[in-house]
């Protein structure tokens, strides 16, 4: 199971990377290993700004549908139009290929409220 350095989490199983003025945000390996086979995202909030902790999206798996959580109040500014046609590329590459949306971070400091790797990994008992 993939833990990168390089990205926040959250204790509902997002992740957030920040590069430069946008940021990326998809759900952890582990998220997707418990839901299993993903076969279908669903994400109809590409222009809207959405708060921390509130649903941007779904993500459907072969036995159930979750919810997609903001880890910080962005306006979202694209959604991976991959996922569209191969939504098993989260399972596959959570962290690169399998992102979810693009984000604009509107408040930086909230991305201190997350948990690093290290941090992450003992909350889910790895």
């Amino acid at each position: 199971m993939e833990f990168p350095k390089n990205v926040k989490y959250t204790e509902d199983h997002e992740w957030i990377r920040v590069e430069g003025a946008t940021a990326y945000v998809g759900i952890t390996d582990y998220a997707q290993d418990q839901l299993g086979e993903i076969v279908f995202v669903d994400v109809d909030t590409e222009g809207a700004t959405i708060e921390k902790n509130k649903t941007f999206g779904s993500i459907e798996a072969v036995k159930t549908v979750s919810e997609l959580l903001m880890p910080v109040t962005g306006l979202v500014v694209k959604v991976n139009g991959d996922l569209e046609d191969q939504p098993e590329l989260v399972n596959s590459d959570p962290y690169k290929d399998g992102w979810i949306i693009e984000i604009e971070v509107k408040d930086a400091s909230q991305l201190d409220s997350l948990l690093t790797a290290d941090q992450y990994r003992s909350f889910i008992g790895q």
